[in-house]
């Protein structure tokens, strides 16, 4: 069934997924990694799922919706053991299928069990394809992800070197942005891409530990932050404490845009507390991009942080104008016309009485194809705002992203056709402005060496392959192409051994 957005007009980018892992005898580890998973919520919201071991099997639960439709007491209760791995999708790599939906899982011919979560995108997803069918390991029984690419080439080395031998030797050879979280029936572990393009955090608990994509997730069940896991560093966690290695040197290009949008507000990345970095932006915007007006607001609830900030530097009033409706998200209803014809009126509703006869300076974190903003000018315009002039809480997206976030395709870009007057007129706004990239890199507090803007200025940290061997479906393409010469030198194509029979996670329990 062909997904839609309720909202047709929304067109945010998309955090791929949010990941979570707990070692922690003696507690819960699946209601922790449940409200962990609540607290990453906004990094994606297609799929869920949460694997739990006992030290004997690996259980894993998934499907497709919300962590809160997907998971109840039931389930949760039914989910016991020390070791857990957490996982919430928005489809980068491969489709929205249940297939899709992580933590995936492999059983070694060691007849153990591995059960992982990823955070980013790869970039040599071809070049692993093909090392897993000289392997004989590339079925996927339906799934079209890097993630189980990753997974099934683990399992597959683990049955002789052990899991942590085996992503020693793996990780290394593999380009793009990762943050994986994995585990087998005793051990947890986490690694992060050696550009640490995503941010990946360790946290402690009174009895265990804890990892997960940020910050917040940590707070939200009562761990202390200990420190980030570091760009091109193995973790391990079993009864014998943490050990720590490393696969590859550190080269950190963090994704600017987290500070931007992805990230929780209540965050905290390299040091930097997100909303303060965004107030901050706010500030630098007003400075660059003054305008005479009556009211600031911010398109909620990511705009918000800079619209107090721009607020606070420019010393016009800070307001609210739009009340936004929480709730909607990714549906697999097709909306009719007549709701389809509503547009941004499902998530965003104007103050009438607040914008009325008002010049209005409408912050709002980023355009990527103008659509949202086009229709948001015009809602406003009907509303009574005398004037509407756009500020952006980051510089024109001008390229897409490789490294794990769903942005458009460069095509679709408005500021990849468009110059700022372009733009401006596309949206229907009375002026508009963005924040520099050199406002946006100071108010992080970071070297801008240390971060990746690529979405800004087209300079990539990671090498990119050749178009064709690059993108969201690279893997379906593939299997399309297969399924068209299923025989390639009058060989059959290569299947993934089964599990062992009785072993309880390789059916992943699905619901009907």
């Amino acid at each position: 069934m062909e997904q839609l957005e309720a909202d047709q007009l929304e067109s945010e980018p998309r955090e791929e997924c949010g990941v979570f892992g707990v070692w922690a005898p003696g507690e819960d580890v699946a209601k922790l990694t449940y409200y962990g998973l609540y607290a990453l919520q906004h990094r994606g919201q297609e799929a869920a799922g949460i694997s739990v071991s006992d030290g004997k099997r690996i259980v894993v639960f998934k499907d497709l919706g919300l962590v809160s439709q997907v998971f109840d007491e039931q389930v949760l209760s039914s989910l016991q053991g020390h070791v857990a791995v957490g996982h919430c999708r928005y489809s980068t790599s491969g489709g929205g299928t249940w297939e899709n939906a992580q933590p995936v899982f492999r059983t070694t011919k060691a007849d153990t069990g591995l059960a992982l979560g990823h955070n980013g995108n790869l970039v040599n997803t071809r070049a692993l394809y093909e090392r897993a069918r000289e392997l004989g390991i590339a079925d996927r029984n339906g799934a079209t992800t890097d993630s189980d690419l990753l997974c099934g080439l683990l399992a597959h080395a683990a049955a002789d070197k052990g899991i942590e031998g085996a992503a020693m030797e793996l990780l290394p050879t593999v380009r793009g942005a990762f943050c994986l979280v994995f585990a087998d029936e005793n051990t947890l572990y986490a690694a992060r891409d050696p550009h640490g393009i995503r941010p990946l955090v360790l946290g402690r608990l009174e009895r265990g530990w804890v990892v997960a994509s940020e910050t917040a997730a940590l707070d939200i069940v009562g761990a202390s932050f200990v420190r980030e896991v570091e760009p091109g560093e193995l973790i391990a966690i079993d009864s014998g404490g943490l050990r720590s290695s490393r696969f590859g040197n550190p080269e950190p290009k963090g994704c600017v845009f987290e500070y931007v949008y992805l990230a929780r507000p209540d965050t905290t990345i390299a040091g930097r507390s997100v909303h303060a970095t965004r107030v901050e932006i706010g500030r630098r915007l007003a400075q660059e991009h003054p305008a005479e007006a009556d009211l600031v607001i911010p398109v909620p609830e990511s705009g918000t942080p800079a619209a107090i900030g721009y607020a606070q530097a420019s010393g016009i009033p800070y307001g609210s104008g739009l009340v936004k409706n929480s709730y909607v998200g990714r549906t697999f209803i097709q909306p009719s016309q007549t709701i389809r014809q509503l547009g941004i009126r499902l998530k965003l509703n104007p103050l009438r009485e607040v914008i009325r006869g008002k010049r209005l300076v409408v912050v709002d974190d980023s355009i990527v194809r103008g659509n949202t903003q086009r229709a948001l000018v015009r809602m406003l315009r009907e509303s009574g705002a005398v004037e509407v002039h756009v500020r952006i809480a980051s510089p024109p997206v001008r390229w897409p992203c490789f490294y794990g976030i769903d942005f458009a395709a460069k095509a679709e870009l408005v500021a990849s056709g468009a110059d700022l007057d372009g733009v401006r007129r596309s949206i229907g706004a009375d002026s508009l402005g963005y924040v520099s990239l050199d406002s946006l890199v100071a108010a992080s507090d970071q070297p801008a060496s240390r971060l990746c803007t690529a979405c800004f200025d087209g300079n990539y940290p990671i090498p990119l392959p050749d178009e064709a061997l690059i993108g969201k479906h690279v893997l379906e393409n593939l299997g399309a192409t297969e399924d068209a010469n299923p025989a390639e030198n009058g060989e059959k194509p290569s299947r993934l051994p089964n599990a062992s029979p009785g072993y309880g996670a390789e059916g992943a329990v699905r619901r009907p």
